[in-house]
């Protein structure tokens, strides 16, 4: 679906060159539920523009569905959900999704999509008397109407209460059953835990892990206890390691509330980049 080779995108010029992506290689298969996940400013929305032939690579090249970007698009294989723009305020939700499909040659029935975007009951209000999270689901609505193969997300939850956000990644999920490849980035942990089966790790412009949740977990695990009153963590390298770090720690009289767990995406995020989900430096 997705295939790029030494992607790079850099902005500015001389001393005042910003590099947002560096020597991108990756392949996205069919069906695939991807998150690129990052701190601000890792390349998220810059690998995105470049999927979308928003912008054009400084260097590398990256293929959608075996053609450039915006052949992809024009054939109508392609939705996407940016985190603003693309509403008029005036129009009601209903007529926003009529005005849009208007120019598609066979869309998705209007009824269906508003079902599938949680929006029926918003049918009939203004899109600018809509929340923030409730704009994104009219964007997402709006994705859909052409039927699109691969579905290409920038944050698309941001707004959204949280349960809201699950029935978004309940209807992910099964587009992904019907062969629908996404494609989302985000910097929220849990949420690329929780509904990703692969996640893509971006800091500073570079992919610096890609594997499943539980891959990305695997290596490692955490210990954490009380000892005068205190909580304390480590980290052992591995199962062993941590079998012995508790034996050591059942040992001492003063330890308490000892508890091993995996490591987890968030361990793994924080460890490679030094930073939380926020985007704020905690090395």
């Amino acid at each position: 679906m997705i295939r790029t080779t030494g992607l790079a995108r850099s902005f500015g010029s001389g001393e005042r060159t910003v590099r947002a992506l560096r020597s991108c290689d990756l392949t996205v298969e069919r069906g695939e539920i991807v998150a690129l996940l990052g701190p601000n400013g890792a390349g998220k929305s810059t690998l995105i523009d470049l999927v979308l032939g928003f912008t054009t690579p400084t260097a590398g090249a990256v293929e959608v569905f075996g053609t450039t970007p915006r052949a992809a698009i024009d054939a109508q294989r392609v939705g996407a959900v940016m985190q603003t723009g693309g509403l008029l305020p005036d129009l009601t939700v209903a007529m926003t999704l009529r005005t849009i499909a208007a120019a598609f040659p066979a869309p998705r029935d209007i009824e269906e999509v508003l079902d599938l975007a949680d929006l029926t009951a918003l049918r009939d209000r203004r899109v600018g008397k809509c929340s923030g999270g409730e704009q994104q689901r009219i964007r997402f609505a709006l994705a859909l109407l052409g039927s699109p193969d691969l579905l290409v997300l920038d944050e698309p939850t941001a707004g959204m209460d949280a349960a809201s956000r699950h029935r978004f990644w309940d209807t992910m999920a099964d587009r992904a059953e019907e062969g629908v490849t996404v494609v989302f980035a985000t910097h929220y942990l849990e949420e690329a835990q929780n509904f990703a089966r692969r996640i893509v790790m971006l800091d500073r412009g570079g992919i610096i892990a890609d594997g499943t949740p539980e891959e990305l977990g695997d290596d490692g695990r955490v210990l954490t206890w009380t000892r005068e009153g205190a909580t304390r963590t480590a980290t052992a390298e591995d199962a062993a390691a941590s079998d012995a770090m508790a034996r050591e720690l059942l040992e001492d009289p003063a330890v308490s509330d000892l508890r091993i767990a995996a490591h987890t995406v968030e361990d793994v995020f924080l460890a490679l980049t030094g930073q939380d989900d926020n985007g704020k430096d905690r090395s």
